[in-house]
């Protein structure tokens, strides 16, 4: 089957390069038979033909009706769309996770001087060059330098000075002798080998010198990053700021998860789970709950949360009459446009801008599996870009089908399954109930999606396809 990569660059979706990467997973355990050691010796047996969408027309591409969309067009509409947040200056514990948005230029050496790099003797390179176990080279210690104290003005022929780490060089002293090397005399010290000029010194300047970037812009800035940032003198940095994600959910269906749902109710989760993908992609996210019926009351709400939004994120029955009020709230600040795209599940999807600066509205699914895969495939994207950054896609693998999987004619088919190491080398996969189930303990199980492309209605056990690994946080 011809797989889709999800990785690229920071542009939108038409352009994005699709590779594949090395991902670790867990190691699946040998089984006693079979090409790729799936279920022992017992054959899988074919699965029945999948409900759900309706196979498209024509040749099965899914730009066939006007009606569907790709899911890359759908994609690119929403990256061309989302705004990129202005930087803004934060305390370096602040920053970490997001991305440098200024070249950081030192206004310090580092090292701020000569240094020792281990402890040991500093001396002259030609004064221990000769030395051996055999004939050691013997030294007069004229001193100690400890870190934090000034060293010695100098040493000459025949000396030495003893140092530890870190500690302030005497002028003179090109090499420091680890102390390992040496018999750790205090009065004279015996050299036992010569190391060359240069060793275990930590010149002016070596590490970054005055005018150097220490850090540049769009570097990750991570616990290196932050030391290297304290070391120059910075304690606040620009930076991309985290986007902020509002989460709603509609749905005259749905109970806050503290209350006893009566018949036909159900907990509202999606805020919850849409709310820690979010999280999990790197944007500051808050839960607003349930949308109230009332209109008025509704557009209330909408107005408000434009006020703390760089993203909307609205989950809930697209298709029913349940929505049609949020869409007629939707459509009172901007331009919400509900179409369907050519993957399952999650088919029916919406996309537009709201309020007097645009800020972009995405609708997912109401149906917690759908909502989540939708997440994955448009929302957590959108996020990285407001974050600046260059990968706006997980990396994903190929792997071996471990049975029979059957997909609609041109849908692209998400799948929740496991996929693991095979002790033979590269990975195997096996999927999480089938195409029609929608069981959250499921999905709670399954590390990865399984993506069938559009025009492939069967992949057979032992077949290769593109699997995306959830991994948090990657």
């Amino acid at each position: 089957m011809s797989g889709h990569s999800d990785s690229g660059n920071s542009g939108g979706g038409s352009g994005v390069n699709r590779d594949t990467a090395q991902v670790d997973m867990p190691v699946a355990p040998p089984q006693r038979s079979g090409p790729i050691g799936v279920r022992g010796s017992t054959p899988v047996p074919p699965k029945p033909a999948l409900t759900g969408p309706v196979p498209l027309p024509a040749d099965g591409r899914s730009d066939a009706s006007p009606m569907v969309r790709t899911v890359e067009r759908h994609l690119d509409e929403i990256l061309a769309a989302v705004p990129q947040p202005d930087a803004i200056e934060l305390a370096v514990l602040d920053a970490q996770g997001l991305l440098c948005a200024e070249d950081v230029v030192s206004q310090r050496a580092l090292p701020a001087f000569d240094q020792a790099a281990l402890e040991g003797y500093a001396a002259r390179a030609e004064d221990v060059a000769p030395a051996s176990v055999r004939r050691p080279v013997e030294l007069a210690v004229v001193g100690e330098s400890v870190a934090g104290l000034d060293a010695p003005t100098a040493i000459g022929p025949g000396l030495a000075v003893k140092v530890s780490a870190g500690a302030m060089l005497p002028a003179g002293a090109d090499v420091v002798v680890p102390g390992v090397w040496t018999d750790n005399g205090t009065a004279r010290v015996a050299v036992q080998a010569g190391p060359p000029p240069g060793s275990y010194v930590r010149r002016t300047g070596d590490d970054v010198a005055p005018g150097d970037s220490a850090v540049h812009v769009g570097t990750p800035i991570g616990p290196a990053q932050i030391s290297l940032l304290a070391a120059v003198g910075r304690d606040r940095v620009l930076v991309r700021p985290r986007p902020r994600v509002v989460v709603l959910s509609a749905g005259s269906e749905l109970v806050d998860v503290t209350a006893a749902p009566a018949p036909g109710q159900v907990v509202d989760v999606n805020s919850y789970a849409l709310a820690a993908a979010a999280r999990d992609a790197g944007a500051d996210a808050y839960r607003s709950g349930i949308l109230p019926a009332d209109p008025r009351r509704l557009s209330e709400v909408l107005e408000s949360q434009l006020l703390r939004s760089d993203l909307m994120l609205i989950s809930g029955t697209l298709s029913g009459s349940g929505f049609d009020v949020v869409q007629e709230a939707l459509a009172q600040l901007g331009e919400t446009r509900f179409r369907q795209v050519a993957m399952h599940p999650g088919p029916a999807q919406g996309f537009g801008q709201l309020g007097r600066d645009g800020v972009p509205v995405i609708c997912v699914p109401g149906e917690p599996v759908a909502a989540l895969v939708s997440f994955e495939v448009f929302v957590r994207p959108a996020i990285r870009l407001m974050l600046g950054k260059r990968q706006l896609f997980r990396r994903t693998v190929q792997a071996i089908s471990g049975q029979q999987l059957l997909s609609p004619l041109g849908y692209r088919q998400y799948l929740h399954g496991t996929v693991m190491r095979h002790p033979d080398g590269g990975y195997v996969v096996e999927p999480v109930g089938d195409a029609t189930d929608a069981l959250l303990a499921r999905m709670a199980r399954a590390n990865c999606l399984i993506v069938i492309d559009e025009d492939v209605t069967e992949v057979a056990a032992g077949g290769l396809v593109t699997v995306m690994p959830l991994l948090l946080g990657g």
